[in-house]
């Protein structure tokens, strides 16, 4: 298999592709530790800004990491046919007080999928759940083509 062409998305591209999924991984760096969920989002197009749901327990790793204003990378991609396309978005998270929504960003939110619940040894009143804005300071995607063939 050998890449037959790579090209850069444009930034009308990028909104299209990220509009379309709803899904990708979520990276936060503190000094040097990483660490990576799945997650899913909703995507503001106009204002090129992604929102979330965060669940997590009060002494749980991720909790610990969202306190420390971590650095934030997030990955969204797809593979259809013998195409791949990825966006990378790199920012830092804002967490989003309730009370301080504006209607706008409450439709946001409700793009993103709420969490599982079941999936959680805790009962919900043991979950933390916080709204989260990342304005990417950066954002690029790359479509690239391969020859199944060779």
């Amino acid at each position: 298999m050998a890449i037959d062409q790579e090209t850069e998305m444009s930034d009308a591209e990028i909104d299209d592709f990220l509009g379309q999924h709803e899904t990708g991984v979520l990276s936060l760096a503190r000094t040097d530790d990483p660490y990576a969920i799945p997650i899913s989002y909703g995507y503001d197009g106009d204002e090129r800004e992604f929102y979330m749901r965060l669940v997590s327990t009060p002494e749980s790793e991720k909790r610990q990491f969202l306190e420390s204003s971590p650095g934030a990378r997030l990955v969204v991609y797809d593979e259809v046919a013998s195409t791949y396309r990825s966006v990378i978005a790199t920012g830092s998270l804002e967490n989003i007080p309730p009370a301080e929504l504006t209607p706008e960003q409450i439709a946001q939110y409700g793009d993103a999928k709420r969490p599982l619940f079941e999936i959680w040894a805790q009962g919900k009143q043991d979950l933390d759940i916080e709204l989260y804005r990342l304005e990417p300071t950066s954002l690029s995607g790359r479509r690239t083509d391969v020859d199944r063939e060779e």
